[in-house]
């Protein structure tokens, strides 16, 4: 089963409340980005199993960022991150490929299936 995850989020906090739910629940945490255009380059370089992607970021946003990624791997597996309020957003990373979101705060039950549905 394809367990190593790339997390991305400009904020360090969030990407340490994810990484903590994900590898308390097993899965390898291969690396961290803090914006979109380093979410692409550790793409690139690790090929991670799935990537979950924070939506508003410096430098490059989170929805720019999924469609680089998916021009390099039509099957990457990317859940999109977002706070309350964020619907629009949400709707515009689905349409461009996102398999699924979560909302912050994080709830780690949601965010565990979120991620063992996207690997299935």
């Amino acid at each position: 089963m394809g367990n190593r995850i790339l997390i991305v989020d400009d904020a360090a906090f969030m990407r340490m409340m994810i990484k903590d739910i994900l590898t308390k629940n097993g899965f390898e945490v291969v690396a961290e980005a803090a914006d979109g255009s380093q979410a692409v380059e550790k793409y690139k370089e690790l090929k991670p199993d799935l990537v979950t992607m924070d939506i508003t970021m410096p430098e490059m946003d989170g929805i720019t960022a999924l469609k680089e990624i998916k021009k390099i791997d039509g099957s990457a597996k990317i859940i999109m991150c977002s706070a309350m309020g964020q619907q629009a957003m949400v709707i515009d990373a689905i349409q461009a490929g996102a398999k699924d979101f979560i909302v912050k705060p994080f709830q780690a039950d949601r965010v565990i299936e979120a991620i063992q549905k996207t690997l299935a």
